[in-house]
């Protein structure tokens, strides 16, 4: 039954990430969501995925020029 709970969570999880247009896989929204329940600020989880992606961008960028 708890299993059967945790999966509905999971999937209202993700169909918010998609409405939201977060870019995050089911795996990284696992991920995210274990590190909030771990006590990580998720505003802190927020700014450390949009700089790793400024900085995959910016890597991209310098290798296409």
């Amino acid at each position: 039954m708890e299993s059967t709970r945790n999966n509905e969570v999971k999937e209202t999880i993700d169909q918010m990430a998609t409405l939201l247009n977060t870019g995050l896989d089911r795996e990284t929204l696992g991920l995210c969501v274990s590190l909030c329940e771990r006590g990580v600020n998720p505003e802190a989880l927020a700014s450390v995925i949009k700089d790793l992606r400024k900085q995959e961008l910016t890597a991209t960028e310098s290798n296409i020029h």
